[in-house]
């Protein structure tokens, strides 16, 4: 059955008179749940990537194939989705339990407007579960000691850590890299490591123009390039094709071939990577 218990150990107020990440994602998606602060950052960083909703949804097409790759070809069961943001259509539990209806899926964002969707989250088959986590990454042992996570995944068995269009919000000094390595000691060996992560490679004039805006809107924001984006799967061996464009990733996986983009088309570095 559903298990439909949340903890909330963060603040759950939400001001929609400021512009809030994940509400700016979901404008570019197509979605309802966003205000006007959160359109008019949209449209401005339009305005310095004018394919931006195109990128948007190159990512989250690349979120289905990714499961669909870690279902059907790596046999994982259990995925620690982290930075979920708002429910939309192909969250990572739909498609995991259309393959696999045993699939456990844990979600964990830290900001109340995901707290307020949460329930959408949750609508898992019978025969596997879905639980939110109300926790912030910055504070990994904060999502790995949450007692709904042991009532969700079996860490001692392989688990997906999706961290799709997330560790841009962290800079350096936040030392990504020892955050994702305090995730992966907590996971065996066969479990996988998923990332997503916008660059400046393919146009860093525009790419520059997207950071300061964010940033002069009070979100941090930290493209990172092809190297250093594959600095964050240190600790793990990369499945083919490696690191490459998000909207090209394994496009024979796609559910909708018409949908497949050029490599350029989004601004996103993507991969796979497997824990020894």
């Amino acid at each position: 059955m559903p298990d439909n218990s949340i903890g909330t150990p963060l603040p759950t107020e939400i001001d929609t008179t400021i512009a809030h990440e994940a509400r700016v994602y979901d404008y570019w998606l197509g979605g309802k749940e966003n205000y006007p602060a959160d359109r008019a950052l949209g449209d401005i960083i339009a305005g310095h990537i004018p394919t931006i909703k195109t990128m948007a949804r190159a990512n989250r097409a690349f979120l289905g194939r990714a499961v669909r790759y870690l279902v059907n070809e790596a046999g994982i069961t259990q995925f620690l989705d982290i930075g979920t943001g708002i429910p939309t259509a192909g969250n990572t539990h739909e498609v995991a339990q259309q393959l696999d209806p045993a699939a456990r899926i844990a979600y964990v964002d830290k900001d109340p407007i995901v707290l307020a969707h949460a329930r959408a989250l949750m609508d898992s088959t019978p025969q596997g579960r879905t639980r939110f986590l109300h926790a912030d990454l910055h504070d990994p042992r904060s999502i790995l000691d949450h007692p709904a996570l042991a009532e969700t995944l079996d860490l001692s068995q392989p688990v997906a850590i999706m961290l799709v269009a997330i560790m841009m919000y962290f800079h350096d000094n936040d030392h990504p890299e020892e955050i994702i390595a305090t995730l992966l000691d907590a996971v065996p060996a066969g479990s996988y490591l998923v990332i997503t992560h916008p660059t400046a490679d393919f146009d860093p004039e525009a790419m520059a123009g997207v950071a300061a805006s964010a940033q002069a809107s009070g979100i941090d924001f930290h493209p990172r390039s092809k190297s250093e984006t594959a600095a964050l799967f240190e600790g793990t061996t990369l499945v083919d094709p490696g690191i490459s464009p998000v909207a090209t990733w394994r496009t024979d996986l796609t559910d909708r071939p018409a949908a497949v983009e050029d490599a350029d088309s989004a601004w996103y570095w993507s991969g796979i990577g497997r824990k020894a």
